[in-house]
């Protein structure tokens, strides 16, 4: 691809995150007002949108470019766009089902993606993706018919582990010697599909078992993820391991909360268990994936810095306080301190991410990821080998 080209397609696929990083911002600012402490804006409309401009407003919008880029078709880049504008749609006075209705359509339009990668790559990996663009489809359908969105916690984060689940699946079969491991991960998907579906119809006996899934899947992680052996190395490699398993930690807290409590929908508990899977193990995945994925995304090269480290290190030590301080011994200046330590820790990494890639992209220098601004964008990830 000649300059012009990648240049013009570095500035489309900037022009659809962005609405992502617009989602984010109020995301964090709706976290503010839910901790009562100062925001600013203080839009109090925003808290019922929280949840929604993270999971898929965010998350979702780079998950699906993601994907798109992946595919390598025009039309694959209708999730990202739709998921993005649903998410800017709420922001402004139009009715919220206007809004809802983008994510149903950036959803549907992340399952077809999966379609013709699984026709390409007929490997277990796409269908466990594929069975959390399913969770997320359901999910927003839902929304948009009125359900809250503590019921429908369980379908959010089905999107997510799934989607990471998967990606961890791609990167390791390459290495799986165990024949047994491909199948058992396609069977605790399925087992995560079920209990979501049962977490809804049937909640005092789906969320045990969405947690006996969801810890299933930690234990499968952490015997076949090369992110074990990789922890032991050095650079990229080592903090790439060291966030996921951080990650991994939090997503079992998540799953015990559920197994020994229940259905959690409000309170201490609720609190706990979704930012322990969405802001401990969601945001480390990001953070782990961030120097391999983007360079990928966006056709530039994001190095790897060992100040990364710090926004890592400040994410989990600030969820520890807030969970473990705020949540479970009920000190409500420990959750709130938690809580905006969390939303420093993210705006944090998002400056270090930015100025690593603005120093990568100087003349002379050259980035230290795996993907390199001539990665091909349909193999990225059988290109990054690293954790």
């Amino acid at each position: 691809m000649n300059a012009t080209g990648l240049l013009a397609t570095r500035r489309i696929r900037l022009l659809l995150l962005a609405p992502g990083g617009i989602a984010l911002l109020a995301g964090l600012d709706a976290a503010l007002l839910l901790l009562g402490v100062g925001a600013p804006v203080r839009d109090l409309s925003l808290i019922s949108l929280h949840g929604v401009l993270m999971a898929l407003g965010f998350v979702g919008t780079v998950v699906a470019l993601e994907r798109a880029v992946a595919l390598g078709r025009a039309w694959g880049f209708l999730a990202p766009a739709a998921l993005g504008a649903g998410g800017i749609l709420l922001l402004t006075p139009a009715p919220r089902d206007a809004g809802a209705g983008l994510f149903v359509i950036g959803t549907a339009a992340l399952v077809a993606v999966y379609i013709p990668l699984w026709r390409r790559n007929t490997q277990p990996a796409v269908l466990v993706q594929a069975a959390g663009g399913a969770l997320a489809l359901g999910g927003t359908g839902l929304w948009l018919g009125g359900v809250d969105v503590p019921w429908l916690l369980p379908w959010l984060v089905g999107f997510l582990v799934l989607t990471i689940a998967g990606e961890r699946l791609e990167l390791a079969h390459v290495a799986l010697t165990d024949p047994r491991a491909q199948p058992i991960a396609l069977g605790i998907a399925g087992a995560v599909v079920v209990g979501t579906l049962a977490a809804l119809l049937w909640p005092e006996a789906g969320y045990p078992l969405l947690g006996l899934a969801l810890a299933a899947l930690v234990a499968w992680l952490l015997r076949y993820d090369i992110a074990v052996k990789t922890v032991r190395a050095t650079g990229l490699p080592r903090f790439s391991a060291a966030c996921l398993l951080a990650g991994y930690a939090w997503l079992t807290v998540t799953a015990l909360i559920w197994i020994i409590a229940g259905p959690v929908r409000s309170g201490p508990l609720y609190d706990a268990s979704t930012h322990a899977v969405l802001l401990g193990f969601v945001i480390s995945m990001i953070m782990a994936h961030a120097p391999i994925i983007f360079p990928a995304v966006l056709r530039r090269p994001l190095p790897y810095h060992p100040v990364m480290y710090a926004p890592a290190v400040l994410l989990h030590a600030s969820l520890a306080l807030r969970i473990v301080g705020g949540d479970a011994r009920g000190v409500d200046g420990l959750l709130q301190w938690g809580g905006v330590l969390n939303i420093v820790a993210l705006l944090a990494f998002v400056v270090v991410a930015v100025g690593s890639a603005l120093r990568g992209s100087r003349p002379g220098m050259r980035s230290r990821t795996p993907a390199s601004d001539d990665a091909d964008p349909g193999a990225d990830h059988q290109k990054a080998a690293t954790p």
